[in-house]
């Protein structure tokens, strides 16, 4: 295997279901979970099961395909699946892949007669695999635009657990990596559930790719000490004019790298970018419960009676982004005009709302 390539998946038909790799437990237990239905896979995407904006939507289009096993025989199949879909929509509202592959899988759907299954097995697999290919696409274009001796920070995990495989922003990494070109590799820690200690610093140990961690209370020294030349993320969603929702703590590292001269690359296929928003303040932000800040593990941390406010991801200024980078090109100070344009839409401002 190149080293370029994930060791693991996260995501597989087994042929009769879903199988999942059970992302709470990383990393001190590998753990698959299989589904046969539908309501399930959504209270997975919603229990951090599965996480990552590709690897949701992917997640929710295999998701289909059960429900559609499970409805085959009524003679309103379609009706009992597109009110599984509607659950599964609802799971995790903010990642802009889940409702993109829900929209694809119900097109497939309204063209079917007799037996759904084949057709719409066949659509998520072509869902899954196109992710794989645009992820090694991004990782190698992102890769160009680093030199070599360069160090990177990156923040959340947008790897493979993320993903179809691969990866997005870790897509990038293993590029790189096997293009020789980076001296370092840090991932922040990314409160409150780990997801860069427990899963992007397990994925690059699994994969032989050297890596340090840090608080997330630490980038800035990081930065100031001269120690990264780029922090690379992925996103849930961009909107029209190159806003990015990401991972709460994105924003205070791009601001963090516009003081110290550190380049922002977000690596994002184009199912994340949502024209339909004009900006980020269109964008509802997930609250996630208290627990998640006041408990660690079952047990409290804080003192009784605190209270948290827990919004899992925030909004990065189009203009705190350096380079976009999507399957279907590189963007620099991405803005609504080369957005529009990388998509194919005409060059108006009232094409967003």
């Amino acid at each position: 295997m190149s080293v370029t390539e994930s060791s693991f998946q996260a995501i597989e038909w087994t042929g009769d279901g879903l199988r999942l790799l059970d992302q709470r437990r990383l990393p001190g237990e590998t753990r698959y979970l299989d589904f046969t239905a539908a309501a399930p896979v959504a209270g997975a995407i919603r229990d951090l099961v599965v996480r990552g904006a590709p690897a949701i939507g992917i997640t929710a289009a295999y998701a289909v395909v059960l429900s559609a096993q499970r409805h085959r025989d009524r003679d309103d199949w379609q009706a009992g699946v597109a009110a599984d879909i509607e659950v599964l929509a609802g799971a995790r509202p903010t990642a802009v892949n889940l409702v993109w592959a829900l929209e694809r899988m119900r097109t497939c759907m309204s063209q079917l007669q007799g037996d759904p299954v084949v057709a719409l097995l066949d659509e998520a697999r072509r869902i899954h695999a196109e992710d794989v290919a645009a992820n090694h696409r991004m990782g190698d274009s992102g890769a160009d635009l680093i030199n070599t001796g360069d160090s990177v920070l990156t923040y959340c995990n947008a790897g493979t657990l993320a993903t179809g495989g691969y990866g997005t922003a870790l897509g990038v990494v293993r590029s790189a990596w096997a293009a020789g070109k980076l001296a370092d590799v840090y991932a922040g820690e990314t409160r409150p559930w780990l997801q860069g200690a427990r899963l992007t610093a397990w994925e690059l140990v699994q994969d032989a790719i050297p890596v340090t961690l840090i608080t997330d209370n630490a980038a800035s020294a990081l930065m100031q000490a001269g120690k990264v030349q780029w922090v690379i993320t992925g996103a849930d969603r961009v909107t029209a004019n190159g806003d990015v929702i990401n991972k709460i703590g994105t924003s205070q590292l791009a601001v963090s790298c516009r003081h110290y001269g550190v380049r922002m690359m977000v690596v994002a296929p184009v199912s994340t970018l949502d024209m339909s928003i004009a900006d980020g303040s269109g964008v509802t932000i997930e609250q996630r419960p208290a627990s998640e800040i006041l408990e660690f593990g079952g047990q409290p941390i804080a003192a009784a009676g605190a209270r948290a406010w827990n919004p899992v991801f925030d909004v990065t200024p189009a203009g705190l982004v350096d380079y976009l980078v999507t399957e279907a090109g590189v963007v620099a100070a991405p803005d609504m005009r080369k957005l529009q344009a990388l998509v194919g839409m005409p060059a108006q401002g009232s094409s967003a709302r």
